[in-house]
C-alpha cells in the first residue's frame, strides 16, 4: 500500500518550526480527501492541515504538544 508523507507546511519566510496542537483522527482511521487532519500552531496563529489523499492514518510521526521543522514528516497516510 502506498504512503504519503504529511510534512510541517512553510506558511512563512519566519517560521522555522510548527506545533501540534491537536490531531483529529487517531493511527487507524480512514480519512477522506479534505478531512481536517491536524491543527498546527505557528506564531500564535492555529492553522489546519486537511488529508491530501483518502486512506488510512498509519502513523502519528509528531504527537500533540510536540514542535517539528518546516518540511519535517509528521504524519504518514497509508492510500
Amino acid at each position: 500500500m502506498p504512503s504519503i508523507e504529511v510534512c510541517m507546511p512553510n506558511y512563512g519566510m519566519s517560521m522555522e518550526e510548527g506545533e501540534i496542537a491537536e490531531w483529529f483522527k487517531q493511527e487507524g482511521d480512514s480519512l477522506a480527501k479534505g478531512d481536517d487532519l491536524v491543527e498546527i500552531i505557528e506564531n500564535k496563529a492555529n492553522r489546519v492541515i486537511e488529508a491530501p489523499e483518502a486512506g488510512t492514518l498509519e502513523k502519528i510521526v509528531v504527537p500533540e504538544g510536540e514542535s517539528a521543522a518546516v518540511g519535517a514528516v509528521i504524519g504518514i497516510i497509508a492510500t
